[in-house]
C-alpha cells in the first residue's frame, strides 16, 4: 500500500549496500517518519491513548489516518527552537546530508533531551552511516520516553535483523506489530521472519 508522503526519501539510507539484507535495506527509510513541515498542522488533538486504542482496533483504512495524526503528534516538541532544529535534522537527511543531519539532531538531543523524536530521527541519520550501535542506543532512548512509538520499534528490530539475531527481531516486530496491526512493513517483515524463527523453536 502506496502512502504518498508517509515516510521521508532518504536517498543515502536507501543506498546502503548490504549483501544479504537487501530487502530489509529496501524498508529503511521506515526509520524515519514522514515529512511533518505541515503534518504537525494536521495533529488531532485527541489524546495519544485514545489515538493508539483506535489504532489497535482500526481497520486497515482507518489506520493511515490514525498513522498520521500519531505521527504528527509525535512530532510536536512543544518548543519553537528544538522544531526548528528537528526540521533541519531531517531536510538534511532528506538531502543526503548525514553529517549535518547529526549536527541538528545532536544539538537537538542536547537542547531537548525529553523529545523522543529527536532521538528517534537521529537515530535514523547513525542507521545511514552503519553505526548500528549509535542508532540501536538511540532508539532504546526515544522507546524509553515513548514506548509507543512503533516506527521506533520497527527500526529496532531492522537492527537485529541485520546484525544477525533474527529471534530479538522477530520479537520486536511483533511488539510493534500489537501496537499498529496494519503496518505493511512490519507485517511483511514478521512474515519474512516467522518460519526462520519457528523453525529454531522445532
Amino acid at each position: 500500500m502506496d502512502i504518498p508522503g508517509r515516510y521521508a526519501t532518504l536517498s543515502i539510507v536507501m543506498g546502503i549496500a548490504i549483501n544479504n539484507l537487501k530487502d530489509t535495506v529496501a524498508a529503511l527509510a521506515a526509520i524515519v517518519t514522514f515529512s511533518s513541515s505541515c503534518a504537525a498542522q494536521q495533529a488531532d488533538l485527541r489524546d495519544e491513548a485514545t489515538l493508539l486504542q483506535q489504532l489497535a482496533q482500526s481497520t486497515p483504512e482507518q489506520s493511515i489516518g490514525l498513522d498520521r495524526q500519531l505521527q504528527a503528534l509525535w512530532a510536536q516538541s512543544g518548543s519553537a527552537s528544538a522544531d526548528l532544529l528537528l526540521e533541519r535534522g531531517r531536510e538534511a537527511l532528506e538531502d543526503g546530508d548525514v553529517e549535518a543531519a547529526l549536527d541538528h539532531l545532536t544539538a537537538l538531543t542536547d537542547h531537548a533531551p525529553e523529545f523522543a523524536e529527536g532521538w528517534h530521527v537521529r537515530a535514523s541519520a547513525f542507521f545511514g552511516i552503519e553505526r548500528f550501535g549509535m542508532a540501536a542506543a538511540d532508539l532504546e532512548h526515544a522507546l524509553t520516553l515513548n514506548p509507543s512509538n512503533y516506527e521506533a520499534i520497527y527500526g529496532l528490530g531492522l537492527i537485529f535483523e541485520i546484525v544477525g539475531k533474527p529471534e530479538q527481531a522477530f520479537n520486536a516486530y511483533s511488539r510493534a506489530l500489537a501496537i499498529h496491526p496494519h503496518h505493511e512493513e512490519v507485517t511483511n517483515a514478521v512474515n519474512r521472519l516467522k518460519p526462520q524463527v519457528e523453525g529454531k523453536a522445532l
